[in-house]
This record gives structure tokens, sequence and C-alpha cells, in this order.
């Protein structure tokens, strides 16, 4: 696929807000979705402190604060000591680039294997690597156990073939080798730097993996046990949990309390909503 750019990618974070008309709009990346429900209390909290009052989900299981004030196109010093306080802005250096998307009930409910130890060592490996904040702020990484993610869009990630292995996604219609769980998250990494080597630099540097013009590596055939078991979440008592799916797709302090009352942690879901675990989260 090719696209021709004019410009850098404009992926908003706390330290490049996008100037929305309402004032400033920030977004936050908790991995896979998942977070303590105390954190998202707190998050309320700054939001009704300096901005609208609610914290607002993403299609990609992100967190957003609008109408944050704006100070010579930054976010004041002390809005963002107060979103470092919740503990969902671990990285400064590299808030942009973790985007990791895992299908909502691995580790809770159902699945082939538990991916999240894999979004947590994939994190840890991003933030450990000065080179990959320079991966554009749209690079998402998606991380499937069960196929209910399988229509997303994405730059690299894995789907789980069983409880031990699973098969490299590389761009949205790429698929590569079969490996050990253990070794997925080394293996994403590798190719996020292939991709930093592919794209060149400048403006007109692709943002997607399907931007560009030549395969990170040789494709592989699409593994069988790839194959979608499990539809996206409802809304309501889903196995394993309960799915609220927020009004407007944001989050204000009547509903975090709900949510917090039910478990100490909760999962930010691709389709706005909130899963709130009926059991500990592996």
């Amino acid at each position: 696929m090719t696209i021709t750019r004019d410009r850098s990618d404009l992926c908003p974070g706390v330290f490049r807000p996008w100037p929305a008309d309402d004032g400033a709009l920030v977004r936050l990346r908790p991995t896979g979705g998942l977070l303590p429900t105390a954190a998202l209390l707190d998050l309320v909290g700054v939001a009704e402190t300096y901005g609208d009052g609610r914290v607002h989900l993403t299609s990609r299981a992100n967190l957003q604060l609008r109408g944050l004030p704006l100070e010579d196109g930054a976010v004041p010093d002390r809005v963002v000591a107060a979103i470092e306080a919740t503990g969902l802005l671990p990285s400064r250096t590299h808030e942009l680039v973790r985007n990791i998307m895992v299908s909502p009930l691995s580790g809770i409910s159902g699945g082939r294997a538990s991916l999240r130890p894999v979004a947590a060592e994939l994190d840890r490996r991003l933030c450990e690597d000065p080179r990959l904040s320079g991966l554009p702020g749209r690079f998402l990484f998606v991380l499937d156990d069960r196929g209910d993610l399988l229509d997303r869009r994405l730059d690299l990630g894995a789907v789980a073939v069983n409880g031990a292995a699973g098969q490299l996604r590389i761009g949205s219609h790429g698929w590569g080798a079969v490996l050990p769980l253990t070794k997925v998250a080394a293996a994403l990494v590798e190719l996020a730097h292939r991709f930093l080597d592919v794209r060149g630099s400048g403006v007109e540097a692709p943002w997607h993996v399907d931007e560009l013009d030549v395969p990170l590596e040789p494709p592989c055939a699409r593994y069988p046990l790839t194959e979608p078991v499990e539809p996206p979440l409802t809304a309501g008592r889903v196995a394993g949990g309960t799915h609220h799916v927020a009004p407007d797709g944001a989050v204000d302090r009547s509903l975090a309390e709900r949510v917090a009352a039910g478990s100490d942690v909760v999962v930010v879901t691709p389709w706005r909503g909130l899963l709130v675990p009926a059991g500990p989260v592996r």
C-alpha cells in the first residue's frame, strides 16, 4: 500500500497534547487496557479538577482526557504531575508508542493462553529501548488469544494457537512464524526495529507496516488454529465478568465508582467499555 505522507503523525500524548476546540486532549495507554480501578478513580478526579469531568475511552482501549488547560502548546506542569500521580504514565520518553492491545478476556476467561505476560514483557522491552521511542504514535501491537481482535488493523502482533505458542502477525494481512509465547515479545521488538530501518525518516516516512513497499520478512502461511473462537464482547454479563459499555464512550465518577466496587482492576475494551473481572487476572 503506497501512501504519501506530508507530515509526521500527531497522535496525542501527555507531552504532545492535541489542541481541540474544548481545550487540550491527551491520551494514556494502559498496556492491554488493564489498570487498577483506584487509578481510574484518580484519573476521573484529574478530569474533574482540570478537564471536562470524564475519562474518555477509545477504540484502541486507551484513555483520554479532554478540556485540559493549554499553555504555550503544552499541558501545565501541575496537570502533568496530577496525571503522573495516577500511575498511568510509567514512561515519559515512550508514552506515545506504548500501543499494546490485548484480547480483553485474556488471562480472565477462556481463550487459548493468557497473553498478559507477553504484553507486560513487550511493554518493558519497548520502554527499555531508546530507539523504539521513535516509532510513530499510531503504530499498534495486537495480541489476540481467541480471535476477537482479528478484524483490527495493526502493525505487529501475535495470535495464540495453543497454550504455549503463537503466530506472529506482520501488518493487517501478513502472517509470520509460529513461536513459543516466551519468544514473542522479543520477536516483535526485533520486527519493530526492522520497521524503523525500512521506513526511513522525514515527514514522508510511513506510519504503518501496511504502508511499506517491501515486506519486513518473507510471509508465512496462516496457521489453521488462528481462526476465531469467540466474538467481540457484548454489554452486560459475559464469561469471566461484566462488560459495562460507557455511555458516549466516557466514564464519569458514578460509573468509575460502580466498577471499583466490583474489582480492584478493570480492563478497558476496544468497544469503549470497561470489563470488570469476576476473578483474578493471570
